[in-house]
């Protein structure tokens, strides 16, 4: 084969790669690196409880439930709310024996931190007070129904900015 024919064979793949996202300036991606988080499962007693709370208290969107998981979308992202066993939650303990989140969301600001801290309190979910952990930013953590914590940081991360052209 003729290194002409060879390079019009290649040009299709090339531009595959290219619109999937393979190739990003001049770097071939395949198969590099992770490129997203796409779902998160998150224990509870009650499926459709906690899907109503998620729905109410955070503006998620229900896309499935059953008995036993639903499947709400907020955030950028995908949740799956699986029954769980008694005691069970997403929480961690650190090697001090905090009980620590594992998840953070990221707002624009400390002003949008400091109006979500607040509608939070005023919708009843258990919010803690905004906190200063010595690095950028400021931070507060909540708990959903079944004491699952998570973190809300008023940094957005700067490749978010960018992809989605946010100031």
């Amino acid at each position: 084969m003729s290194s002409e024919n060879f390079v019009l064979q290649e040009i299709p793949i090339l531009l595959r790669n290219i619109e999937s996202g393979n190739f990003i300036g001049g770097i071939n991606r395949m198969g590099e690196t992770l490129v997203r988080v796409g779902t998160t499962y998150i224990p509870v007693k009650d499926v459709e409880k906690s899907s109503n709370w998620y729905v109410n208290k955070l503006g998620a969107e229900l896309s499935y439930q059953d008995c036993d998981k639903a499947i709400i979308n907020f955030a950028n992202q995908s949740f799956f709310l699986v029954k769980a066993g008694e005691n069970q939650s997403a929480n961690f303990y650190d090697a001090n024996g905090n009980e620590r989140f594992s998840v953070t969301f990221e707002v624009n600001g400390l002003n949008s931190l400091e109006r979500i801290h607040h509608e939070f309190i005023e919708k009843g979910i258990n919010t803690g007070a905004i906190e200063d952990r010595g690095h950028a930013g400021r931070n507060f953590v909540f708990s959903d129904l079944d004491g699952n914590k998570f973190d809300v940081w008023s940094e957005l991360s700067p490749s978010f900015k960018e992809k989605n052209d946010i100031l």
